[in-house]
């Protein structure tokens, strides 16, 4: 163990407040700020390589040009960029983010959205058709997800909106029916960070609770957890680090008893859950057909194979939806009301989920779904079969491993140089794999696991071999103090903003 090993492990033990007070103290030493910056910059080169490749390839502008280009020689370049970019994922090398990438269905919902392109769901006056898809949407996605007639949502632009809608709903719910005005949502560590950020943005108190061996929110904690100020319990199916399903029924049971909200966040799995069930996998009940549900988010552009910008938000009955609405009378612009964050929408994008969802079918959702868990389980037996791996957990379609005798972030690190795009976690350290139907493409898991197994002995013969991400990775997993690589984070977004 070196010494920065030391000094993490001693700084682990201290008191969080401590640790934010001595940070803060640190960063005003004179030459700290100025060393720690340095060390960002150093990262950033290396970042901005990977964030910036079109750099001198393009023309670039930072201000409105004097003449307006012609439209062949921006589609030329937008043409260009599409091909460098889709040879990575259309092979299937990355991890969730596509998840359908047929060719024939792009150029389907391609040809719906170009037909809807005007579309603006604020003025349903106009478009009466944007509210029969999203109408039907939501319908649709209910009635999949266990829903009775009773049950009702709108739909978002993705998950985070959908979460975020949800605990915005529970707050004003609470605070009108039971007085509540410091509220607190009960959340397992594993749940989806658009949690903490609508604590953030909505000022409710997040209790993080723990997680069993499984990585499945620890039940027990949660119902020590619950206080007067309790407004909902959250429970994710699955989780998006480790693929676990939360004990969905026993959290609903007790938040039934206890007569508090309960949301399932099944962004990544409402579109695969569903049809495992009906293929035999063994899923436990996770929907509106437990009482204590009272909320749900599923994710229609992501195995719902949607357009990217689509998710639903669904509510046990209309008048805890009516919660979420926002509605003013006194504007002096007119009578002013919208469903969810946004004012105006691009309603061709509720096309194309409209569209996804009625031309795929029952049928076609079983099929791809059959697809997707038999390439997991055949990635799953290969992991396995790695003496140096170990899988986390029992999950189904999201994978992940770590090692206890190599750094996983240098075997991730190596898979990247392999052209593969896997996600990096912490807590506990691992990396996971997404399974999508890119993967189900003939030879991409035989690809992968070879790959794999390559990456696994290049880290056994290279052991101090530093890789290129591994330190960042490793950075903010062991690093207590969270001010410093909050920092990092947002250098990272400055840099995504840079010219």
């Amino acid at each position: 163990m070196n010494w920065k090993d030391n000094i993490f492990n001693l700084l682990g033990k201290l008191n969080p407040r401590f640790l934010a007070f001595a940070e803060k103290q640190m960063k005003n030493i004179p030459g700290v700020s100025e060393k720690i910056e340095a060390e960002y910059a150093e990262v950033m080169v290396e970042l901005e390589k990977s964030t910036k490749p079109y750099k001198n390839q393009f023309a670039m502008f930072t201000e409105i040009p004097a003449s307006g280009r012609s439209h062949a020689d921006i589609l030329r370049d937008m043409e260009s960029m599409r091909v460098k970019e889709e040879a990575h994922w259309k092979d299937g090398f990355i991890s969730g983010a596509v998840y359908h990438g047929d060719q024939e269905h792009i150029d389907f919902l391609n040809q719906v959205y170009a037909i809807n392109s005007q579309s603006n769901p604020l003025h349903a006056d106009v478009w009466p058709s944007a509210t029969k898809f999203e109408a039907e949407i939501v319908a649709m996605t209910a009635n999949m997800l266990g829903g009775a007639d009773d049950v009702c949502g709108t739909v978002s632009s993705g998950g985070t909106e959908s979460i975020m809608l949800a605990m915005k709903t529970y707050r004003d719910y609470a605070r009108d029916k039971k007085s509540i005005t410091k509220p607190e949502m009960i959340v397992p560590i594993t749940a989806h960070a658009a949690f903490d950020k609508a604590s953030q943005y909505f000022n409710i108190k997040t209790i993080h609770v723990p997680v069993d061996e499984n990585f499945r929110a620890d039940v027990n904690a949660v119902k020590n957890a619950i206080t007067k100020n309790t407004i909902v319990i959250v429970g994710s199916a699955p989780s998006f680090p480790h693929g676990a399903i939360d004990p969905i029924e026993a959290l609903a049971e007790l938040a039934l008893a206890h007569q508090i909200g309960f949301h399932v966040d099944a962004c990544l799995g409402g579109f695969v859950l569903p049809w495992a069930e009906k293929l035999g996998y063994a899923v436990p009940r996770f929907d509106f057909r437990l009482r204590g549900v009272t909320s749900m988010s599923a994710d229609t552009h992501k195995y719902g194979y949607a357009a990217k910008g689509t998710s639903v938000v669904l509510y046990r009955d209309q008048d805890l939806r009516h919660y979420q609405y926002y509605t003013t009378t006194e504007w002096p612009g007119g009578l002013y009301f919208s469903p969810t964050f946004a004012g105006s929408r691009p309603g061709a994008l509720s096309a194309a989920c409209w569209a996804a969802l009625t031309s795929i079918g029952a049928e076609g959702y079983l099929a791809a779904t059959k697809k997707i868990l038999e390439t997991a389980d055949k990635i799953k037996k290969g992991i396995r079969e790695i003496p140096e791996l170990y899988i986390l957990g029992e999950p189904l379609f999201v994978v992940a491993f770590d090692s206890d005798s190599l750094n996983v972030y240098k075997v991730l690190d190596y898979m990247s140089h392999k052209k593969w795009s896997l996600n990096g976690l912490h807590k506990p350290t691992c990396v996971h794999l997404c399974v999508t139907l890119r993967h189900t493409q003939a030879g991409v898991a035989e690809r992968f696991l070879a790959d794999l197994h390559e990456a696994v002995e290049h880290v056994k013969a290279n052991p101090a071999e530093k890789g290129t991400m591994a330190p960042v990775y490793g950075m903010a997993a062991t690093l207590p103090m969270r001010g410093m690589v909050s920092d990092l984070l947002k250098n990272y977004l400055d840099l995504i903003y840079k010219v």
